[in-house]
């Protein structure tokens, strides 16, 4: 029994590596110095698609493209040398004719004396490695050649990766900047951003088209709209972030140029009301003054002229001083009643109303004051005010209400401008905030709402339109709302305006 005690191991050892090889998801196959086939696990018989009583005993070249057999004396003259061929990557054929990438390995097979008699290959089927590999470059190129800058960072702060876009959007080369913390990009006055978009990626958040401010190498600001994404690992975890910044410097030179223009048409359109408004008073006062110059007249008639002459130079004088002082935009925001400046804005307008036969009802059910620039809201209410007498050519009612309102964000003030006028159709209304959407035809320039859009959400705002043209009930609702808590925001962390923005 001891002397059979090793045969027995040997047997068990033998038997295990059989399991092995049977079990293995790979091919394994053996062959002798001519290439023809002497084994064939269950591996090769899932990959070529061949039993084994079908290729035990034919030749290797069965699973060879034709174009490829000079493969086969290459690999039979290295192993007949004792040499290992590894990790190898060729074509091959399926039983059913298709071609498929495979990696193998062949080794030389010895006989108890150490002479080679065959060779053992391991096959892998690598098409699904290789088309994750072209999918993988296919990305990569895509990200190296997009216009936009693609960066990666870890969750210090430390860009890992950097692609072309980059490289023309901040100045820097790869090699500059990977490695270097992310706040070499952002300005110092901006560096808490950093933090806040940090949290946010740490608990999964995602931060879609944030407009903020970066730094290129030379030191000029640029104006950017970015997306960022957490980056997570195999088991769910943020371990990174990748960013998408876009240069909208241009964009937003066009948007300022557009509200400073639409900015001096509402000056135009409230200078001509207001020389309306004015012009009666006016009127009165010539004539006071004439009457007051007549012969045989007592002190007290005159007196009484003058007076009603400075009644009426104070209500002139009433209309300037409240127009400029709330139009003037003094470049920062301050506390005032947005009842004022609707006020302003129905005075001026109020002879033309008249005039159209246009009944106004105003409910202020807020009075508590708020923080904006007064002369963007006054812009704001101008447009749409006039929006609505425009669309009241015979007549109508104006109605104009502020009420608070509590969001999930904290609390503001609600404005709505309703009329009674033609209103605006379905198919329109999903238009009338686009840029030089117009319904009024030469009439209209087309971004007075696009602006007044720009100006609300410049305070963390909404502006919304609801409309109808039936019969008997036709007309326009327009709602602002204005956050309590909005003034104070960071202009660069306001959402980038949508592409359903513009005006009527």
């Amino acid at each position: 029994m001891p002397l059979g005690k090793p045969d027995v191991q040997t047997a068990a050892a033998k038997d295990f590596l059989a399991a092995i090889i049977a079990s293995s998801d790979d091919a394994i196959v053996s062959k002798d110095l001519n290439g023809i086939v002497s084994s064939w696990n269950a591996g090769a018989s899932r990959i070529f698609g061949y039993e084994a009583q079908e290729m035990i005993g034919e030749s290797i070249l069965r699973l060879i493209p034709p174009d490829l057999h000079h493969e086969e004396d290459f690999i039979l003259g290295k192993i007949r040398a004792g040499e290992r061929i590894e990790h190898f990557e060729t074509i091959r054929v399926r039983k059913n004719g298709e071609r498929f990438p495979v990696s193998v390995t062949i080794s030389p097979v010895r006989d108890g004396s150490g002479t080679i008699i065959g060779a053992s290959k391991i096959a892998r089927d690598i098409s699904e490695r290789l088309r994750e590999d072209e999918s993988r470059f296919r990305l990569a190129a895509l990200v190296d050649s997009a216009d936009d800058a693609i960066i990666s960072k870890d969750l210090n702060g430390i860009i890992t990766s950097w692609n072309n876009g980059a490289r023309r959007l901040f100045g820097y080369q790869a090699a500059e900047i990977i490695g270097q913390p992310i706040f070499r990009l952002i300005p110092e006055n901006l560096h808490h951003e950093e933090d806040e978009i940090l949290r946010k990626l740490k608990s999964g958040e995602k931060i879609e088209h944030y407009e903020t401010i970066r730094i290129h190498k030379s030191g000029e600001s640029r104006e950017v709209s970015v997306t960022i994404s957490p980056i997570r690992n195999s088991h769910g975890q943020v371990i990174g972030a990748s960013k998408i910044a876009r240069d909208i410097s241009d964009r937003k030179k066009v948007e300022r140029m557009a509200v400073q223009a639409e900015k001096l048409a509402t000056t135009g359109r409230m200078a001509a009301a207001i020389a309306h408004e004015i012009n009666n008073p006016l009127a009165s006062v010539l004539n006071l003054i004439y009457l007051a110059r007549q012969d045989g007249l007592s002190n007290q008639e005159i007196r009484d002229y003058l007076s009603t002459a400075e009644s009426e130079l104070e209500r002139v004088s009433h209309i300037a001083r409240q127009t400029l002082g709330y139009y003037r935009d003094t470049g920062s925001p301050s506390q005032v009643y947005l009842k004022d400046l609707m006020e302003n804005v129905l005075s001026v307008y109020r002879r033309k109303m008249l005039g159209q036969n246009i009944a106004v009802d105003t409910r202020y059910n807020d009075l508590r004051k708020i923080s904006v620039r007064p002369g963007e809201i006054i812009q704001v209410f101008s447009n749409l005010i006039s929006n609505a007498i425009d669309a009241m050519p015979r007549g109508g009612r104006l109605a104009v209400s502020t009420n608070h309102i509590t969001k999930e964000d904290g609390d503001g003030l609600q404005v709505v401008i309703a009329d009674t006028g033609h209103g605006i159709r379905r198919h329109n209304l999903a238009k009338v905030f686009e840029p030089f959407f117009t319904t009024k035809g030469n009439l209209g320039t087309g971004i007075g709402l696009w602006v007044a859009r720009q100006l609300v959400e410049r305070y963390g705002g909404q502006i919304s339109i609801s409309s109808s043209v039936e019969a008997n009930d036709s007309g326009t609702t327009i709602t602002i709302y204005l956050p309590f808590n909005g003034s104070g925001r960071n202009e660069h962390w306001a959402k980038a305006p949508e592409s359903n923005m513009g005006v009527q």
